[in-house]
């Protein structure tokens, strides 16, 4: 067994609880968990390293999963006034992995904050000038952000097991 297999961030999800929102989260963790594992037990290098003919990389997905994390709960349902975000894959030459795994933590640290603040799953999103939107409710977007980490954790085991046949979580 690897080292990421063993990561107490890779716990399983909440099976057994009437606290719909505990579960939802409880399952978005473990996915963060496991695709920060991925990249985080990779050789630095290897982090940055396409896999495949588009660029994709380790490190890219973690960056792009920032992006996504702070667009979709900090930006658009807290409704703090912040720019878009950038939610392309690109990794700086002076960026490095321990950066890029800090802001993922840190991100997801504040989309926990959010969701656990939201006094529902039913909750609406919000802009920066308290206006209520009609469009995302809170269960929403923790559903399409499990989704959205999932579909990467995906590419991140392929990635690994193509980088040093790395499998598992």
């Amino acid at each position: 067994m690897t080292d990421h297999q063993n990561r107490a961030d890779t716990r399983p999800p909440t099976l057994d609880s009437d606290d719909e929102k505990a579960v939802l989260l409880s399952f978005l963790n473990y996915l963060r968990g496991t695709i920060a594992a991925k990249a985080e037990s990779a050789t630095e290098p290897g982090a940055r390293t396409a896999g495949v003919p588009s660029g994709t990389n380790l490190l890219g997905l973690i960056k792009h999963l920032t992006a996504a994390e702070l667009n979709w709960f900090v930006r658009g349902f807290a409704g703090v006034d912040v720019a878009p975000a950038d939610l392309g894959m690109d990794v700086a030459a002076d960026e490095s992995a321990a950066d890029i795994l800090a802001a993922y933590r840190a991100a997801t640290a504040r989309a926990n904050e959010v969701i656990e603040a939201a006094p529902s799953l039913e909750a609406r999103a919000v802009r920066g000038t308290g206006r209520t939107l009609e469009a995302h409710m809170l269960r929403w977007i923790v559903i399409h952000l499990i989704e959205e980490t999932a579909r990467h954790a995906g590419h991140a085991d392929i990635l690994r097991e193509q980088l040093d046949g790395s499998i598992g979580r």
